[in-house]
């Protein structure tokens, strides 16, 4: 038996160790011990197991299953050790304190492992090694635990958490773009198209005019086309609205400086990116710093503003800050409630400091990767 157990053992090594490459994605060999994890200790837990229990259905068994765990699913195997470990352990103290009562003596029964361990005779001062020994094998049990279940439960936590989040921006993303279309919707009933309406009708009107009232229908004339230079600017608006046209041309860096230059207070600007990123990005993180911009010089008292942009460890970080008279809350207004909303589709965060009196200062982080098409500084 023990032979087969041997070449049992070897083998299921031998198959693990050649599987590991494919995990590791490489034959430098620390990387596919790495890659062999934990689990690897299934075996000789399992050996032990034989030494303590003897052969039997329940312990060949435990073998068999440690070795397929082994070689097919070294996760799980890896979880097993610290149960296996625990187990020992606490066995290990049963067989002390059996020993020390003077009931078992070692090296005899269920307690061959011990007993072939210290090589003791009922009585001998080797005997108090059971219990250190049993102590190893708890102890590393216990530390393999949040190493190994441990970090499973935090996987699959933070895979929830992660799944949570998701939906949530999903239905944030889905409710903003809703939103947008309606404002869009809205914008063009009552801007451009009620004055292309307007356009028609004083259109026909002077066409109706021009055999009988000649100056009249020129009048009418001047006045459709000064229509339709206002509709012409409420489209140009929108268009602004919807993606400024600075902001596709130029890049997020430099719309960002139009937009805050453009503001009757003086401003400080410290822009640095080395590329740009994707237009979804681009089109949030700029419409977020219009938002807590426009918040600065309509609502904060602000005399002076200042903003600053980075990108570093995958991170786009802008800072918006004025010295206005602060208590800005995200809580008490739509703007920057839909201005996190709008972020958080792209897994990015605003965090408003804003303590009574001032200064509010706005953070912004958005997880991005830069194109190099397009350098930004100032």
């Amino acid at each position: 038996m023990n032979y087969i157990v041997t070449v049992f053992v070897i083998t299921c090594v031998a198959i693990a160790w050649h599987r590991s490459a494919a995990r590791a994605g490489s034959t430098a060999w620390r990387r596919r011990v790495a890659a062999m994890g934990w689990g690897i200790l299934a075996l000789p837990l399992a050996i032990a197991g034989f030494g303590l229990f003897g052969t039997d259905p329940w312990t060949i068994a435990i073998m068999a299953l440690s070795g397929i765990a082994v070689i097919l699913a070294p996760a799980i195997a890896a979880d097993l050790v610290p149960v296996m470990l625990v187990l020992l352990g606490g066995y290990g103290m049963v067989i002390a304190a059996a020993v020390f009562n003077n009931r078992v003596p070692p090296g005899t029964g269920p307690n061959v492992l011990y007993g072939a361990v210290l090589g003791a005779s009922y009585g001998s001062w080797r005997n108090m090694l059971i219990v250190p020994e049993a102590v190893v094998f708890l102890v590393f049990g216990l530390w393999l635990i949040p190493r190994t279940i441990g970090a499973d439960i935090r996987t699959v936590t933070g895979l929830t958490r992660r799944v949570q989040r998701l939906a949530q921006t999903r239905s944030d993303a889905v409710d903003s773009a809703a939103a947008e279309l309606r404002r869009v919707e809205r914008d063009l009933h009552d801007g451009a198209q009620a004055r292309l309406v307007a356009l028609g009708m004083s259109l026909r009107a002077a066409e109706r005019m021009i055999p009988t009232k000649p100056d009249a229908a020129l009048a009418l004339v001047a006045e459709a086309r000064e229509m339709s230079s206002r509709a012409l600017d409420d489209l140009r608006d929108l268009v602004r609205g919807i993606y400024p046209p600075v902001l596709a041309d130029r890049g997020l860096g430099d719309a960002v400086r139009a937009l805050v230059l453009d503001t009757p207070l003086p401003a400080e600007l410290d822009i640095d990116l080395a590329g740009r990123p994707d237009p979804p990005v681009e089109s949030a993180v700029y419409f977020a710093v219009a938002e807590v911009v426009a918040n600065a010089v309509k609502h904060a008292q602000a005399a002076a503003i200042e903003v600053r942009m980075q990108h570093s460890g995958g991170v786009l970080r802008i800072g918006v800050t004025d010295d206005g008279s602060g208590g800005a809350d995200p809580a008490k207004g739509t703007g920057l409630r839909s201005v996190q909303r709008r972020l958080g589709a792209f897994d990015g965060s605003l965090v408003v400091s804003s303590p009574p009196g001032g200064p509010t200062t706005v953070t912004i982080e958005v997880p991005c990767a830069l194109s190099l098409l397009k350098t930004s500084s100032c």
